[in-house]
């Protein structure tokens, strides 16, 4: 695959540089340019039809144009670049206003290079299946890839937990139902235990929760469903 092209949009030098030099230190990404106002993002995605850039990083508080607006000019373009706003705004009006023009990730200022990585990685990550042929043949194929965008920070994931583990075992949950330790071991291939653990992480950051499985001999199975 080849490398995800990134256009910065950030209106304070120091930043933008800071951003840029952040996306150059994971593998896989390169910036193809940088901006400092709305008018000068929208000048380099007008430019080819933005057909070199994969993925805008995108600061909303800009000088001449909140960059809301450059999203809507996007898409009203039919344009469909994939944005990461990486902002300070934390206006939840703003937030859903973002999610509905398709802002792929929301990272608040300030952040870690870690938390920044985590975002680019995972971008990459759902990136390289949205684009493989074909088609998905079930559910659970279309919950990985929402998974792989959406779920818990790795780096954020306690020892011997990994992100793409934690990802399978997210992605076989069915919503409005409820699998057991070994369900979720049998459809991910890792063993029971690991399963639980897994499970009851999701259930510590309130991803899951569990309850008693009725109805089987013995006592009751503990069955997880997600939130």
């Amino acid at each position: 695959m080849t490398d995800i092209r990134v256009l910065v949009v950030e209106d304070e030098p120091l930043l933008a540089e800071a951003h840029k030099a952040y996306t150059e230190r994971v593998p896989g990404f390169v910036v193809v340019g940088v901006a400092h106002t709305a008018r000068e993002a929208m000048a380099a995605l007008r430019h080819g039809g933005g057909a070199d850039i994969d993925l805008v990083l995108l600061d909303f508080r800009l000088p001449d144009l909140h960059g809301l607006e450059v999203c809507r000019a996007l898409r009203a373009a039919g344009s469909s670049i994939d944005v990461l706003a990486v902002t300070s705004a934390r206006d939840l009006a703003m937030v859903r206003t973002a999610v509905s023009l398709g802002v792929a990730h929301y990272l608040l200022k300030p952040f870690t290079f870690a938390a920044f990585r985590d975002k680019l990685e995972r971008y990459a990550d759902y990136r390289r299946q949205a684009l493989a042929d074909g088609e998905v043949a079930a559910q659970h194929e279309v919950d990985r890839m929402f998974a792989t965008l959406r779920g818990a920070a790795r780096h954020t994931l306690p020892k011997g937990l990994d992100a793409e583990t934690l990802n399978r075992v997210l992605a076989v949950l069915p919503a409005g139902a409820g699998l057991s330790a070994t369900e979720v071991s049998q459809q991910t291939g890792i063993s029971r235990v690991t399963a639980r653990r897994y499970l009851e992480y999701l259930v510590t950051i309130e991803r899951a929760v569990r309850s008693p499985r009725y109805g089987t001999p013995g006592r009751p199975e503990v069955e997880y469903r997600p939130l």
